[in-house]
């Protein structure tokens, strides 16, 4: 049943001058100077503060609707009281829930695990903290996207950290942490967008630049992107022993679409096969680092940056999966047909492939120039 308002009735918000101020029921209705009216709610739910604004009167925002986020906020803690599973007092806090998902997906073999590692520990853990798995809610994952974008955080990224969000929650439900999802998680919709990539000029340039670069790595490491498609952390991640120089693959154990064998060119299997001689005896990774739990370099962007700047190109615009973009780009605009592409690039689905086919690309003019010729010679 829904509560009575003596105080926040149209009139009395029509009647609130700027800076004025009305408080009833959680609801909070303030005027502001430029005439706007903004509401927000405060309560406490299991032990917990929620406040946030709901909207302004100038966007169609109403009392009506703050009192159903209330409304939901705590019907969403009672169902995260039911969803614990059978035997857990406590609901487990996302913090703690993160270390457990992060060890289990160890154990289990799972993908991508370092990315998954770095969006929770830098920017889910921070955010959500102590709060319960179950409680999480579609206002807290908008509050979410509206801090990482304030942050100046591109809506792709912040699509990835909400798809690593998505997998820890569908995987508590598969542990039994929970006995369901306990909402809806919706991503922003990206666009195609220009996909950047380098031309061969540029490549030189680059390439150039890596070589005085002061680390040793990132010669390799751009040489290996170049001449691959692999993604950033696939390249750092990879293991001497899935180099196999004369079948010219690399083995991928972790890869987003899954496991795969990536073929590479013949001059960086000869290039590999002499950089792999000058490593220490011993080392596992091509890419060793003392420093890293992990045993291996896993950022490599400031050196990328410097490479990219020394060669004359922006490094906001040329990025480390500039890389990428650049070695599928060449590969259709090379006429290679797209599975073909999609075998090379690892990609699940040739829609994604297919953004690499540019309109105004050169290979594109030679299509039509091989139709000109072929009515021509039908003439």
């Amino acid at each position: 049943m829904s509560k009575a308002f003596t105080k926040l009735t149209r009139p009395q918000m029509r009647k609130l001058k700027p800076g004025g101020l009305i408080v009833e029921n959680g609801i909070e209705f303030e005027r502001l100077a430029n005439g706007d009216g903004v509401f927000t709610v405060n309560i406490m739910v299991d032990g917990e503060r929620v406040h946030g604004v709901i909207g302004r009167e100038s966007d169609g925002t109403a009392r009506t609707q703050a009192e159903r986020f209330i409304e939901r906020t705590r019907t969403a803690a009672r169902d995260g009281r039911l969803n614990l599973p059978q035997g857990r007092k406590i609901a487990l806090g996302f913090q703690e829930a993160a270390e457990k998902y992060l060890e289990k997906l160890a154990e289990e073999g799972g993908k991508d695990l370092v990315m998954k590692r770095r969006r929770l520990t830098l920017h889910l853990v921070p955010f959500f903290g102590d709060s319960s798995i179950s409680n999480i809610n579609s206002f807290d994952i908008e509050r979410y996207k509206k801090s990482r974008r304030e942050e100046k955080a591109k809506e792709g990224t912040v699509n990835r950290e909400l798809a690593a969000l998505s997998h820890l929650l569908s995987k508590a439900v598969e542990w039994k942490w929970l006995q369901h999802r306990p909402t809806k998680i919706v991503r922003y919709k990206e666009g195609n967008g220009r996909i950047i990539y380098l031309t061969v000029p540029q490549i030189d340039r680059v390439l150039e630049a890596a070589k005085q670069d002061q680390n040793p790595h990132v010669y390799a490491f751009i040489r290996i992107a170049l001449a691959t498609a692999m993604r950033t952390m696939e390249v750092l991640s990879t293991r001497r022993e899935h180099v196999d120089v004369e079948r010219r693959t690399i083995y991928i154990p972790h890869a987003k679409a899954g496991a795969r064998e990536q073929p590479m060119t013949a001059e960086l299997a000869e290039f590999l096969d002499e950089y792999m001689k000058a490593l220490p005896p011993g080392t596992e990774w091509l890419f060793p680092s003392e420093g890293s739990r992990t045993g291996h370099t896993v950022d490599i962007a400031k050196s990328f940056r410097r490479v990219v700047k020394n060669a004359g190109l922006n490094p906001s615009e040329v990025v480390r999966h500039t890389l990428r973009h650049t070695a599928i780009t060449h590969l259709v605009q090379a006429g290679v047909d797209l599975p073909t592409v999609k075998r090379i690039s690892g990609h699940k689905t040739l829609i994604m492939v297919e953004r690499y086919a540019h309109q105004n690309g050169p290979h594109i003019q030679a299509a039509m120039d091989k139709l000109s010729k072929r009515y021509k010679s039908s003439a």
